[in-house]
């Protein structure tokens, strides 16, 4: 059987990792420390999920995000690396859907 997961971040959330089934062993969002990965992966999400709520202008969330192109690209640069590692880490019983808008 494969699982799937979806891999966007979300503001307010801290986890970029959506099971296909609400219903999931894993969580809805995924709980991190439910998944088959390292803790350094399992560490790395987290922070990205963290890092991720400051590109949100918080006192008017429509506004621009305060982050300059360079602290932009930065995070899309982790989010991919740490995108790769979960799919080596989970294997081929998993599909993980880049999902993210970034």
């Amino acid at each position: 059987m494969i699982r799937y997961l979806r891999f966007f971040f979300e503001a307010g959330v801290d986890t970029p990792l959506w099971p296909e089934d609400m219903d999931s062993p894993y969580g809805y969002p995924c709980e991190l420390d439910r998944l088959p990965i390292s803790p350094a992966t399992r560490e790395e999400l987290a922070k990205l999920s963290e890092w991720y709520q400051s590109s949100i202008d918080w006192k008017y969330p429509p506004n621009p995000s305060p982050w300059s192109d360079e602290e932009r690209q930065a995070f899309k640069r982790r989010a991919h690396a740490a995108l790769v590692a979960l799919r080596r880490e989970l294997g081929t019983g998993w599909t993980v859907r880049d999902e993210s808008l970034l």
